[in-house]
Parts: structure tokens; sequence; C-alpha cells
């Protein structure tokens, strides 16, 4: 396995790398298209993803997804070379799900005739000038019996299912046990010590060599950020920060929030649109928002609306409350791969009444489509 991580090592850093420079540059104008190949360019860690390498591939290509309709919304009818970019792109993902599938639908699958890989991935080392090379050493020790399915395992495998065909001739084979080779028969063998050997361990998936997702890294604490960059307030990596304000709105701009643990954001006025990116334990609260407020990737999130608001997202998300004025009681809830959703209905005494998002549905076929409801669970 350390050698395995030694070869991917470079590639992880690369993959590293690419994601620094998103995080680098998250005011910039190309920054769905950073985050995109940011969120998906893991996949290239799918050589360690064993027994499902093939699936792990299609989620980070979902998780680029989410951004690329994102562009394909923004450039649909402005800019055809993107959205042409966004098809070639996605294109490189399908196309190595594909070709797993063919050639490694459990995991990678190592030649059995090849070189070993630590040896083939050091470079030739020049003798020096004048000085004859020393005498080739002994030939390396055989490689240890791998733990994960291999061509070997394979060939086991197979005799044994030969044995088993045999029928009743496999136990021609068998020698007689005397009754003094009995225990039962024979006390004094038990009294006899030896080796204790244990059975064969069960087949088990190999685990991942190494860490697939670089991202997962720790990395220095970056500082806290509130600020107007353009049209967009960015608010930043803040933490124990109960009296965030954002006063001095206009309509065309937009907001931020990426992620902020432990805090509260107040935004007065009316804004184009919100996101909340990677936060925990944030309680935003907003006048109004002519857009969309977007909840991605974060957990135990508490949202109020005091104004109006058409459409909030909610995706990839644990624990999100949300808090509806009486003049946003028709705004539109969209979730998807999210728990723990409550929207609280103001009631006429001031209260609210919680009622929770479905998470659970049953799907079936009526002859012509699929339909979808949702599922009650009695409890």
């Amino acid at each position: 396995q350390n050698a395995f991580s030694s070869l991917l090592k470079p590639i992880s850093d690369q993959i590293q790398a690419v994601q620094n420079f998103r995080e680098k540059n998250r005011g910039s104008k190309m920054f769905n298209h950073l985050s995109a190949v940011s969120e998906s360019i893991p996949a290239l860690g799918w050589v360690a993803m064993a027994p499902k390498p093939g699936p792990f591939v299609k989620e980070m290509t979902d998780a680029a997804m989410f951004y690329t309709n994102r562009i394909l919304k923004e450039y649909k009818d402005v800019d055809k070379k993107q959205v042409d970019w966004v098809k070639a792109y996605l294109s490189i993902w399908t196309e190595l799900q594909a070709y797993i599938k063919e050639h490694h639908t459990i995991g990678l699958t190592w030649s059995k005739t090849g070189p070993v890989a630590t040896e083939g991935a050091k470079p030739p080392s020049a003798a020096p000038a004048g000085v004859a090379p020393p005498p080739p050493g002994p030939p390396p020790p055989p490689a240890p019996a791998p733990s994960s399915f291999s061509m070997d395992d394979s060939a086991s495998r197979s005799a044994l299912f030969a044995q088993i065909n045999r029928g009743e001739g496999i136990t021609s084979g068998l020698r007689h046990v005397s009754d003094d080779m009995k225990t039962h028969k024979n006390p004094a063998l038990k009294n006899q010590g030896g080796p204790v050997r244990s059975g064969p361990k069960p087949f088990t998936a190999p685990k991942p060599a190494c860490n697939a997702n670089p991202s997962q890294k720790t990395s220095p604490k970056a500082p806290p950020l509130l600020e107007l960059e353009g049209k967009k307030w960015r608010v930043e990596n803040q933490e124990n920060a109960t009296n965030l304000v954002i006063s001095d709105t206009e309509l065309k701009q937009v907001a931020y929030v990426f992620k902020c643990t432990n805090s509260t954001l107040q935004i007065k006025g009316k804004i184009n649109s919100i996101t909340l990116d990677n936060c925990k334990k944030l309680g935003l609260v907003f006048d109004d928002v002519v857009g969309i407020v977007e909840i991605i990737n974060s957990r135990d999130v508490k949202v109020q609306v005091m104004g109006k608001v058409p459409t909030i997202s909610i995706n990839k998300t644990d624990g999100c409350h949300v808090y509806l004025s009486k003049s946003s009681l028709d705004c539109e809830v969209v979730s998807a791969k999210s728990s723990e959703m409550n929207i609280l209905i103001p009631t006429e005494g001031g209260d609210f009444t919680e009622f929770p998002v479905p998470e659970q549905f049953k799907t079936v076929w009526n002859g012509q489509k699929l339909v979808t409801m949702v599922t009650e669970i009695a409890g």
C-alpha cells in the first residue's frame, strides 16, 4: 500500500493544486467553471476505489453537474462556446466511466506479467564515468500474496470448483481415519499440544490504498472575510461571529457565504440572490431576495425570511430550518440529497408551526411512465 500511495502522490498533489486554485479565485467570473473542475477532479483517484470505481466517478460527475447546470443556465443563449465546453468536459468523465465498466469493473486490475510497480517507477540511474557497474544483486523475493482479488485467486477458485464438480469422485482422495486417531475415541490426543492454525480469512473488498479525495487534507486556516467585491458580497471563514450585518445593499448585488461556523448574518434591504456554501450552525436573516436563496453542502443552518423570496434551494445539506414570513408563503422549496429539513409557517399568534419536508419517496410504473409519491411512515 505504501508503494501504491507513493505512485499516486504526484497526481494527488496536482488534484490538490487544482482545488487550491479554485479556493483562491472565488471572486472570478469563471468561478462556476473552476468549481465544476474542482468538484470532479478527485475522480482521477478511481484507481484506489475498489470494488466500485465506476460509481465513484459518477458521484464526482454529479458534483460537477451542479455547477455545469449553472453555466448552461447563464450562457445558453449568450455564448455557445461555454455550452460546448460543458459538453466536452462532462464527456471526459462519462467516457472514463465506460472504460472502467469494460476493463476495471470491481477495481484496478494489474498485469500478472508486468514489472514491479515500484521498480518501474524509479528513473534509471547512470553509473559514474570510468567505474565499472557493480554486479547485479540477487533476484528480488517473491511478492506476498495479495489480499485483494487477483488472477491467482481466480485460478485457485477455478481449481476448487473443478474438484467440487467431480461429485462423489472427490472422496477417492480421502484416507481412512482409524479409531486411535480420533480425539473422541482416544482421549490422550486432546492433551497433546500442537500449533493452532486459523482458517483462511473470508474474501473482503480491498480498501483504498490512498486518500482518493485530497480535499480532506488539513490546510492552513483562512482569515475571516466580509467585503463587497464588485457586485458580490463575500462572507467567508467566520467563526463564532454573532453580529454580522450587511446593510448597504442594492438590487443587483449577490451574497456568497462560505465556510462560516456558529455565526449569524443579517442582510438588510433587497438583494438579487444569496448562497450558503459549506456552512455549519449558521443563522441567516434577510429582508427580500428577488432571485433565489441556495443552501449547499451545509449542516444545521437556520434561514429566516422577513420579507419575500420566490425560491429556496437546499442541496446536500443535513439539517435546515426555514422560517417563512406571511408574505413569502408562496415560496417554492426545492431540495435534493438533503435531510432533516423543516419549513416553519407563521401563525396568527406570532409563533411558528413546523412542517417537515418529505425525505422518503415511492416510485411505481403505471404502464406509461414512472410516478413518484411521498411515502408516509407511521410511527
